[in-house]
């Protein structure tokens, strides 16, 4: 692939602007000049006609000093009444005799004159130019001023080429700056001594440097987070190894066996959170949105969850009457249905009862799930929905990962979520608040 070079792009540009330049300069200096070489020859035809006619007697030598003139190189032509050539100052074939006083332009033998004719007496006097003499001394004239133009132009090119090389010099700059960086560096880069045309350019760097910053230190503290919280299931684990190891009957080693299995329960479900919080991006949201009814995808979770309620001998009850639409993604919207409604299983006593409703509300859609667990104190409503964060009073063994990934799937969509007190004595009440979206044509 060819590389592309914004200096040699601005050098080309800008010398092919100059050599244009200078080539329309020198037409317009070449037409200018031949205008005025034009009138000030042709001024001297007739002064050369006018003097010669002013005299009662033509002289021959006068005649011959006028023709000889370099500069002008005329031709006299003197015509008598009969149209018979008496005198011609060359020796050349005659020209035509011009019909009209004043000047004319006739083509003879090849060659273009331009002749002034005026009558003298019973005669006529004809004084005549080559025009190829006038086009001579507009090139000539033209070349003299055009010709330090022409010298100038190699200093213009290197003038130019040192311009443009100072004009990204901060590119350069910028280049060297991030090029000698520690590789974990992120810091942004300055912008106040930069050009306005490169800001732009370097201030989205550094929004993508920010953003990259953000998301290192996110997965940092996740890695860090992860680890400390899998390091605590590990070592029951290998407690519980250990016990059964040494146990002394078979009722000891059954329960280690037991508690083993809880363990192996509980880092599995860890590690299932954790994969679903590293998967979950923003922009998949955006990327795979669509018109997704919450209602109906809150009965067909609700169904799938229903075993693990009938364990508990739990109710699980549904009030989705109406359809509710939202723009979203619907794996997402799955798994923080899953994570509510298992929540609300896990955290409910026995026998208890789970009611899960979607409301159209106003402008919006509203997920409501109501459980008669222990709830939560008003004082960690906030701060459950931190990764790793149990309340004091948890029981079910969680990893306290549910409500981290509810959060940050709702934000995903734009939505809210919120927790208070249930309308029981005890219990918790968690409301997802979505926009509402149009249904689609169907």
């Amino acid at each position: 692939m060819r590389e592309i070079s914004i200096r040699r792009r601005l050098l080309v540009a800008l010398l092919g602007a100059l050599l244009g330049a200078g080539l329309i300069a020198a037409i317009a200096t070449y037409l200018a000049v031949r205008d005025e070489i034009d009138s000030l020859l042709d001024e001297e035809l007739r002064q050369i006609a006018l003097s010669l006619r002013d005299h009662s007697q033509l002289d021959l030598a006068r005649l011959q000093r006028a023709s000889d003139d370099p500069g002008l190189r005329a031709l006299v032509q003197i015509w008598d009444p009969a149209f018979e050539r008496p005198y011609s100052s060359r020796a050349i074939d005659p020209l035509p005799r011009v019909s009209t006083e004043g000047f004319a332009t006739l083509a003879h033998e090849g060659r273009e004159w331009r002749i002034y004719a005026t009558p003298s007496g019973k005669q006529v006097i004809q004084v005549a130019q080559p025009t190829a003499l006038r086009a001579e001394l507009a090139a000539r004239s033209a070349a003299r001023l055009l010709l330090p133009v022409v010298l100038l132009l190699p200093f213009l090119g290197l003038l130019t080429w040192w311009i443009v090389g100072r004009g990204l010099a901060p590119l350069g700059d910028i280049a060297r700056t991030l090029s000698q960086r520690d590789p974990t560096s992120l810091r942004p880069v300055h912008v106040q001594s930069l050009p306005i045309e490169v800001r732009p350019l370097i201030e989205s760097l550094n929004a993508l440097l920010q953003r990259l910053d953000t998301a290192f230190d996110t997965q940092r503290r996740f890695a860090a987070d992860a680890a400390h919280e899998l390091r605590t299931p590990l070592t029951a684990l290998t407690l519980q190894i250990q016990l059964a190891q040494r146990a002394q009957s078979e009722q000891e080693r059954m329960l280690a066996l037991e508690r083993m299995e809880q363990g192996v329960k509980r880092a599995t479900r860890l590690v299932q959170q954790l994969l679903i919080m590293a998967r979950l991006e923003p922009e998949a949201a955006v990327r795979d949105a669509g018109a997704i009814n919450l209602a109906a995808l809150a009965i067909v979770v609700a169904n799938e969850l229903q075993s693990l309620a009938t364990e508990k001998s739990i109710t699980l009850e549904v009030d989705a009457p109406l359809p509710a639409w939202i723009l979203g993604q619907e794996d997402a919207l799955r798994i923080l249905l899953r994570n509510l409604i298992d929540n609300a299983i896990r955290y409910s006593t026995p026998a208890g009862q789970v009611d899960v409703s979607v409301r159209m509300n106003g402008a919006d859609v509203e997920l409501a799930l109501q459980d008669n667990g222990p709830g939560i104190p008003e004082d960690e409503r906030e701060r459950v929905f931190d990764r790793f964060y149990r309340a004091r009073n948890a029981e079910a063994g969680g990893s306290g990962l549910g409500l981290a990934i509810v959060r940050q799937i709702a934000q995903m969509h734009g939505a809210t979520v919120t927790l208070s007190a249930g309308a029981a004595p005890t219990g918790l009440r968690a409301v997802a608040t979505f926009p509402a979206a149009e249904a689609p044509i169907s």
